[in-house]
């Protein structure tokens, strides 16, 4: 995992050079992106961000799960598809059959929080028993040490890269019990969470606030710090993929790296993510 943070932050320099010396900017166009809605307030951040600057361009952002983005990307309905999750083999294929080049451009890195219930007193859990109660072999917050109430697990679906990230960190690929809910968001997990006083599930950085309670880990807090470092266990990087690499000076390829900008790094930390640049 540090390995993986490390040559994310190496492999910026260069792009960071192409952003800053960019040459013609082209005329007015319409982007289109979809898929992930980890990824969303981050892409939406961005579109906002970047018409201000550019009035003549029209940027659309939709949160369809990573796997349709990449559908999306394929199909060539977009021409961003933005993944909270690396594309997989089957997908590259794919793509390759309809003739389209996906690029992954890392925007930020980010934690998978582990979030309850403000009220639950257990504030710190292992990999392995969040695992368990997920497969349905802890049951009761009382085996954790917290009240006897019956555990409710909370999913997100499985065309989400979020649950693609959860089941390979998390789960080892072990099946998740069939008494977990499945939900189709970020924001659908942290609102179950926060009105189920018995409730668990994983949602983004950038969904948690005072009113879940996100778990130490392994005794590791799921801070920036730490998953810049690569200590806190469950976290990945955040994609924008494209067909190919953009033309330099275009608006697609100054949007997609505007993570690699001072006015990027800023829109990343706002909406709760964490910048691989530093200024």
């Amino acid at each position: 995992m540090k390995r993986m943070f490390k040559k994310i932050a190496n492999c910026t320099a260069a792009a960071i050079a192409a952003t800053v010396m960019v040459g013609t900017v082209y005329a007015g166009e319409t982007i289109v992106m979809d898929g992930s809605t980890t990824v969303g307030p981050l892409a939406k951040a961005f579109a906002e961000f970047y018409m201000r600057q550019n009035p003549g361009v029209n940027i659309t952002v939709a949160e369809s799960g990573s796997g349709n983005g990449a559908k999306s990307i394929i199909n060539k309905t977009c021409q961003v598809a933005n993944m909270s999750r690396f594309m997989k083999d089957t997908e590259f294929k794919a793509a390759a059959d309809a003739g389209v080049m996906p690029v992954a451009h890392v925007v930020a890195l980010d934690g998978l929080p582990i979030l309850v219930h403000p009220s639950n007193p257990v504030r710190n859990l292992t990999v392995a028993q969040v695992r368990q109660i997920f497969t349905g072999q802890i049951t009761n917050w009382k085996q954790v040490g917290g009240p006897d109430l019956g555990i409710v697990c909370v999913s997100r679906d499985t065309n989400s890269g979020t649950y693609e990230c959860f089941n390979e960190l998390v789960m080892n690929k072990e099946k998740i019990s069939d008494r977990a809910e499945y939900v189709g968001s970020n924001g659908a997990i942290r609102q179950r969470v926060q009105s189920t006083p018995a409730a668990i599930g994983y949602a983004g950085l950038a969904f948690v606030d005072d009113t879940v309670k996100a778990l130490t880990i392994n005794g590791i807090a799921p801070t920036a710090a730490n998953v810049r470092d690569g200590s806190y266990p469950i976290a990945r990087p955040l994609f924008m993929f494209t067909d190919g690499y953009p033309k330099l000076g275009s608006h697609l390829q100054r949007l997609v790296t505007l993570c690699l900008t001072e006015e990027g790094n800023s829109l990343i930390k706002e909406t709760g993510f964490i910048a691989t640049t530093d200024y």
